[in-house]
């Protein structure tokens, strides 16, 4: 870090504030982030083969960052058109930075799999070996393998300058480099033999193992029992080496939405197309010699800075299999989610409570999942689609998965004559492929399919139920911060409000009708959306902060998301500590501003949580001179979301909620001790531990066996909510 910044910086200008200087690079920021994931799996406190989790998660966070964003950067390079980053970088220096400090991290997690992870796996009877480790038994045993399941399905390809010209690799793809000699001539040939990837056949090999114990297992690499029988592929040649490498190709879809005439068979085809992306990383072992790795860096029309040499198995994300293993003991302990009390038969007193709608008529509901199940948004929209009173179900999907019990429950509305409109995100970074299935499958049910905004991605989880009711219609309404995955929704830290308060209903009323129809809409009375309000209702309520702190000296800001980048907000955030407001910023991924920089920064902490559950939820407090405001949502403070997106944060209103929200959610995680780490000035995290006085806290254990809302206050929780205590810090 530069020497002014350890300086004491009087307060500066909203123009002085645009420094270079007090910005975190966005590329390195990311990189930082999948360190943290990378250290998970470091974290003894968690179960064996969850550590192996996190090394696959890392793995996979990296693929789709270079496939994403180093790809962004290379194309930038080539245009010379790209303007600096807000750290005052051009593309190329942050390629190079991006670079150097990807290699060291990318081997550090190979070392740390070789030295410390397959030894404890070892230890739990879960070997993983390399194919000279086998003896003769196992080797036979293999060689069968090989013959029956593994060569019918391998395609060996030869190059050659005259009738074979370098292959096609796939994106992703796991490769063999094989060199043959033809005895009769004794010149070197060179052909290619691709590793056939999950679920076509598992990368982990299962090793017939001679004990009586069901729980010792082996594995062999698959790349490594095709190499030992390379011979098969080529009768009457002399296989003498075989190198494995893998490629990353530019997988991000590039929209020209001006030129579809249909939006479905536009992104059908581009998705097909990404496969024949501009290579960005070549990755190789260091045993490859360099005239073969010149071969591949000649053959993919690349230079050697896109050359990665790791030492170690090439993607890693595979490991990902070993969790599948029946070895309870060595994964988290599983635990149930809670249904709301009001939610199940309790009896003749409580008749209301076995109806869904009838309990939202009575007040709202707010859960938080993975600790509330995602079973009664589930049974929202299943209950909609069996009730003879719902007229219509309009609602937004942008990932649901493979398995979509939401989607199905659609489906089952239009089979009872419902109205169903559903706006499909097709532009849904890899899940793509996902979204148009369904998007068919809707339309050829009867389904009204729409697929957003032109130039904008929906991302905002919005539903909507109409309902006749003795009094007339009314609409019952879900809004969260997540995706309508049954599946994620397991592992993933989200909130969402279940309500049909009327103000709230009529804005998302005009919401999908500005996503269905022809609406310029920019004001609703309670939500903020983007891409034309959103932005300006936030720096609305920082500014207010900064005014109401000015006057009353108490103000407050806590915000939590996934990424904080967007300059302006950065700027304004700056601004608001400068005035002297006490900021927590809880951001789980990439934070581009600068905490703790005297005269800039210094009331600014932020901290971030990776753990066992993915932190998804977006939440904005405003103290407000103690008339506190919360809101909920689906946008982080990125310049994609403010700007790019169709995005909805809502209010929560109901003083109980706000209370919850407050106490049992902010405040668990602002007194983590256990998976939390303080971002520091210079970019770097470190742990945020416990004093020596005070017993590890770990907000998300705590959060298993401690309701958002207590059970005893439900049938009163428009009037009051009792919050269980968490422990004070000294």
């Amino acid at each position: 870090m530069q020497d002014h910044m350890d300086q004491k910086i009087s307060t500066l200008s909203s123009t002085e504030l645009e420094r270079p200087d007090l910005y975190i690079n966005r590329e390195l920021s990311w990189i930082e982030f999948n360190r943290r994931v990378f250290q998970e799996a470091q974290d003894s406190r968690h179960p064996l083969l969850e550590r192996v989790k996190f090394i696959s998660i890392f793995e996979t966070n990296l693929d789709e960052f270079i496939m994403i964003r180093l790809a962004g950067l290379k194309d930038q390079v080539v245009s010379r058109t790209a303007p600096r980053s807000p750290d005052g970088r051009t593309a190329e220096q942050q390629l190079i930075a991006v670079r150097q400090r990807l290699a060291p991290l990318v081997q550090e997690v190979r070392q740390y799999w070789r030295n410390e992870l397959l030894p404890l796996l070892a230890g739990q009877h879960i070997h993983i070996l390399d194919y000279e480790q086998l003896n003769d038994e196992q080797r036979s045993t293999m060689r069968d393998y090989f013959e029956n399941e593994v060569f019918p399905v391998l395609t060996p390809l030869a190059v050659d300058a005259v009738h074979h010209p370098f292959p096609h690799i796939s994106n992703r793809s796991l490769n063999l480099a094989v060199v043959i000699s033809d005895p009769a001539h004794g010149e070197e040939l060179f052909a290619r033999v691709k590793v056939p990837p999950p679920p076509l056949l598992p990368r982990l090999v299962p090793v017939t193992v001679a004990a009586e114990d069901p729980q010792v297992v082996a594995f062999v690499w698959l790349e490594q029992l095709i190499a030992a029988h390379l011979g098969m592929l080529f009768p009457g040649f002399e296989v003498w080496e075989s190198y494995p490498f893998r490629v990353l190709r530019d997988a991000d879809i590039e929209l020209q939405e001006d030129d579809a005439s249909d939006l479905l068979e536009y992104i059908e085809q581009e998705v097909k197309e990404r496969r024949f992306g501009a290579v960005v990383d070549l990755a190789v072992n260091p045993s490859m010699p360099p005239r073969i790795r010149s071969l591949l860096l000649d053959g993919l029309e690349i230079g050697s800075r896109d050359l990665s040499v790791i030492d170690g198995p090439l993607g890693l994300g595979d490991v990902m299999e070993l969790h599948s293993l029946e070895r309870p003991e060595l994964k988290d302990t599983p635990f149930t989610p809670r249904v709301p009390g009001f939610l199940r038969k309790k009896g003749e007193h409580h008749p209301r409570t076995a109806e869904l709608f009838e309990a939202i008529k009575d007040h709202d509901l707010l859960l938080h999942h993975p600790y509330d199940s995602f079973s009664t948004v589930v049974d929202f929209i299943r209950a909609a689609a069996n009730d003879p009173h719902v007229l219509a179900i309009k609602q937004t999907l942008y990932r649901v998965g493979v398995n979509a019990p939401v989607v199905n429950a659609l489906l089952e509305a239009v089979e009872n004559n419902k109205q169903v409109a559903v706006l499909v995100e097709l532009k849904a970074r890899f899940d793509e492929e996902n979204n148009i299935e369904w998007t068919k499958k809707l339309e050829r049910a009867g389904v009204h399919v729409v697929y957003g905004l032109k130039g904008l991605k929906t991302h905002a989880k919005v539903a909507m139920v109409v309902r006749k009711e003795e009094r007339g219609l009314r609409r019952y309404v879900h809004l969260g911060t997540g995706n309508y995955n049954a599946t994620t929704a397991r592992i993933y830290e989200d909130l969402c409000l279940l309500t049909c308060q009327p103000e709230i209903c009529s804005d998302v009323t005009t919401l999908f009708n500005s996503l269905t129809g022809h609406s310029r809409q920019s004001m609703y009375r309670k939500l903020l959306v983007a891409p034309l309000g959103l932005r300006r209702g936030i720096t609305e309520r920082i500014e207010r902060e900064i005014r109401l702190h000015e006057q009353y000296g108490n103000g407050r800001l806590i915000f939590k998301t996934n990424a904080l980048t967007d300059p302006a907000m950065i700027r304004l955030l700056y601004q608001a500590s400068q005035a002297g407001v006490q900021i927590d910023l809880i951001i789980r991924g990439m934070c581009c501003l600068r905490p703790g920089i005297e005269g800039v920064s210094e009331n600014i902490h932020v901290r971030s949580i990776v753990g066992r559950f993915l932190e998804h939820s977006r939440i904005y407090y405003f103290g407000n001179n103690d008339q506190e405001e919360i809101y909920l949502g689906s946008a982080d403070l990125m310049q994609r979301n403010l700007n790019n997106r169709v995005e909805v944060v809502f209010p929560v209103d109901s003083p109980a909620f706000r209370k919850a929200l407050k106490e049992h959610v902010l405040d668990p995680v602002l007194h983590d001790t256990v998976n939390a780490q303080r971002l520091q000035p210079d970019g770097t995290y470190v742990p945020i531990l416990p004093t020596p006085d005070e017993e590890p806290f770990d907000s998300q254990d705590w959060f298993i066996t401690h309701p958002l809302i207590e059970e005893e206050d439900e049938d009163e929780i428009q009037e009051t909510t009792t919050i269980s205590a968490i422990p004070s810090r000294a």
